[in-house]
């Protein structure tokens, strides 16, 4: 037998990536991130940047005139790095378009469908939220010793599931949407509620506690058996009814009961933004001299310049190479920190101006009054891409005559009527909530009669998103909010 031996071969394979710089890091979570999380970067920075130095509120200006021995160069170098800066920030603006590229080139004739951008847009959203009930749930589809189908099942479960932890998608239309059978989609489901928390992926509250109480061993509870089997009398409180199905005494039931209060309605609420901070306004929205004002409220974040005494070292060169090197990248570091600040007030300052201009009848009368708007169609006023107006929105709110509001509540789809008004699923909401306050507690409104009334007014809406609205406002459904 021959004796085989090792080859080595060379290949050079040619590929397109996307690489962003530490600074440029820096500028994407200036943008996005709140204004006092913005005062603590800022606070970090001044800590390690010894040529930056903030400035008192009362300052006048953050213009100072350079020192006359500066010299001509000193100036030029400046002006350079400016330019640099706004080279820099256009890259950002460009990435989504390099990304396009890189997708249509990498897959030969694989062309960029809705789907990929819906993907694109949940991801870019994503970068400006701490970690997420999907993330949480994808990583220990990660570590799971699963077949690969069921791990692309997987995340199509959990891109499925609501804010509270609940399937809001049936499997049978996920199979359809994922081009996966029923039954691997079924097999999936079964993993994913193992997942942690308890109660994960179920189809409705009844299906949770259900769970929860598996999970705990209390499968042969009486606790267990009211959720499984007289869970409409638990939902209307009748004690009575159950103790005497069960054949147990009253006590019995309210111990059940007690035990079924400690579960969690909602586990997937554990992982939302935690809104539990001091909110201020970025944007603040006045009417004055006859039409709406907007003023940015920059009363949080330190002012910041480059510090004079460096620039004199500099210029009178009495320190070494090194020392100087050393000055000028923190100086350099330094002004594009500044530039990324006045970059992203003046991005806010646009944005809510436009906003403004759309929900004109919104500040004057309400949310009734709330139009639809998308991300895209700011963009393209603004002239920048969709995702830095989605950064930019993030975690900022607009202090307005009705009430302080994140931005991102503007951007809503919306109903076309007859008359051809376009109205936001907000505005909708609001009047499916008046409409319910001003029902008959004997007889409340039915979801085919909300649909109804509000077809009256020329908007037209399925039965089934009238459910979904009344159920995301937290209202129970009529059998349920009838008064005898």
């Amino acid at each position: 037998m021959a004796a085989q031996g090792f080859n080595q071969e060379l290949r050079l394979k040619q590929t397109q990536s996307l690489v962003l710089a530490p600074q440029l890091r820096q500028s994407l979570k200036i943008l996005q991130v709140a204004q006092m999380d913005l005062r603590a970067t800022i606070q970090e920075e001044l800590q390690t940047n010894p040529s930056l130095e903030e400035l008192s509120m009362d300052t006048p200006s953050l213009d100072e005139p350079a020192p006359e021995s500066e010299s001509s160069s000193e100036d030029s170098n400046s002006n350079a790095e400016e330019l640099e800066f706004g080279e820099n920030f256009e890259v950002l603006n460009k990435l989504d378009e390099d990304w396009r590229d890189y997708m249509s080139q990498a897959g030969g004739a694989q062309t960029y469908t809705s789907e990929d951008a819906e993907k694109r847009e949940h991801f870019f959203n994503s970068l400006v939220s701490e970690t997420s009930l999907q993330e949480h749930l994808l990583e220990q589809a990660s570590l799971s010793d699963i077949e690969p189908v069921q791990r692309e099942a997987i995340e199509y479960l959990v891109g499925s599931i609501d804010n509270n932890g609940f399937l809001s998608t049936s499997l049978s239309d996920l199979a359809l949407l994922s081009g996966l059978s029923l039954g691997q989609m079924q097999e999936a489901h079964q993993i994913l509620r193992s997942f942690d928390p308890a109660g994960i992926a179920a189809f409705d509250l009844q299906d949770c506690l259900s769970m929860q109480l598996e999970a705990k061993g209390r499968s042969r509870s009486y606790a267990y058996e009211i959720v499984q089997k007289h869970f409409k009398l638990l939902s209307r409180r009748r004690i009575p009814d159950i103790a005497r199905r069960l054949g147990v005494d009253v006590e019995e039931v309210q111990e059940a009961i007690a035990e079924i209060a400690l579960l969690d309605p909602a586990p997937g609420r554990r992982f939302a933004e935690d809104n539990n901070r001091s909110v201020m306004p970025d944007v603040i929205v006045e009417w004055d001299d006859d039409k709406w004002k907007v003023t940015l409220n920059s009363d949080y974040i330190p002012r910041l310049r480059i510090s004079p005494i460096y620039k004199e070292m500099i210029a009178k060169g009495a320190i070494t190479k090194k020392e100087k090197e050393y000055i000028q990248e923190k100086m350099r570091s330094g002004k594009f920190l500044i530039n990324s600040i006045e970059q992203r007030q003046q991005t806010i300052e646009r944005i809510a101006n436009e906003i403004v201009k759309i929900q004109a009848d919104f500040l004057e009368e309400g949310v009734s009054k709330l139009r639809p708007c998308t991300m895209t169609q700011i963009a393209e006023i603004v002239g920048v891409h969709e995702t830095t107006v989605s950064r930019a929105i993030a975690n900022k709110y607009i202090q307005t005559p009705h009430g302080l509001f994140e931005l991102k509540f503007f951007f809503t789809p919306g109903y076309q009527g007859t008359d051809g008004e376009s109205i936001s699923n907000t505005s909708v909401k609001d009047m499916i909530q008046n409409l319910i306050s001003g029902e008959d507690p004997a007889k409340p409104l039915s979801d085919q009669e909300i649909v109804s009334r509000l077809q009256a007014k020329d908007i037209k809406i399925a039965r089934r998103t009238v459910a979904k609205y009344r159920e995301e406002l937290g209202i129970l459904p009529s059998n349920l909010r009838r008064q005898y």
